[in-house]
């Protein structure tokens, strides 16, 4: 029998663990388990793991949102919103004085010993910031975000139906690699050198998934989110075969 990790990397093995103890967790108790907010790249793990069985389904929500919470539960179970466990609110501050970016409010919700995965997306529209938080730490937060920079803020909680879309669009494109080395995708992706990518990774400035990655010969996948300083955010849609030249066909996301 295959080892269900060779589908993953080796350092997704941990993550690999947890999504197992999770379905075992349903099986064995016949009742629902709801995650932490998962990036794009855990949700793909969690779908590939629990997506083909039929005695575990699994959701994720908010529908819309980078970061969701996932639910697996068993096939007599029909999930609610409020089975997610998931909170929105918007920060009042002083918008006619002071401009507050999506970084700021990342740190500062770090700075509260918060982990990342209790709060989801951070979607800033004209003037607007809102929040998506797991329930079990909304009190404390709304307790202690008071200030963020310079500025003054609370927070007044809204319906999840509220919320501002996020105004990211992905323009895709379809294009061919040599292989799926970070370095080669990289310099792809922006029509750039593969030295120039080789040079962005080696100085700690290209992420994976959230996670810095100074190996050029790292190994990209399906759903994988890479971040560029100076360059922005792109993501690899999905890996389409080989061309008649064994290339690779990939079809990518560059966030406009």
């Amino acid at each position: 029998m295959s080892s269900i990790y060779q589908h993953f990397r080796p350092d997704e093995k941990e993550f690999v663990d947890a999504v197992l103890e999770w379905k075992q967790t349903v099986e064995s108790q016949y009742a629902p388990k709801q995650t932490d907010f998962l990036d794009p790249r855990q949700q793909h793990i969690v779908e590939s793991i629990v997506g083909s069985n039929d005695e575990i389904l699994v959701s994720f929500y908010p529908e819309d949102s980078e970061r969701k919470r996932a639910l697996l539960y068993p096939p007599y179970f029909q999930p609610e919103e409020e089975d997610f466990g998931i909170e929105a609110f918007e920060i009042q501050y002083p918008s006619k004085f002071v401009t507050i970016e999506h970084r700021q409010v990342l740190g500062t919700l770090m700075s509260l010993g918060l982990k990342r995965e209790k709060f989801g997306d951070i979607v800033t529209g004209e003037d607007i910031i809102q929040i998506i938080l797991a329930d079990e730490i909304s009190d404390y937060v709304r307790m202690e975000l008071t200030q963020v920079g310079k500025a003054k803020v609370s927070l007044k909680a809204i319906t999840l139906k509220d919320r501002i879309q996020s105004r990211e669009e992905w323009q895709e494109k379809t294009t061919t690699v040599s292989s799926l080395r970070l370095d080669v995708v990289l310099a792809a992706i922006y029509n750039d050198s593969r030295q120039k990518a080789q040079t962005l990774i080696k100085s700690g400035h290209v992420k994976v998934n959230w996670k810095t990655v100074e190996n050029s010969s790292f190994e990209v996948v399906a759903s994988d989110v890479i971040s560029a300083r100076g360059y922005g955010r792109s993501k690899l849609m999905s890996i389409e075969g080989r061309t008649k030249r064994d290339k690779w066909r990939i079809s990518v996301g560059i966030l406009k």
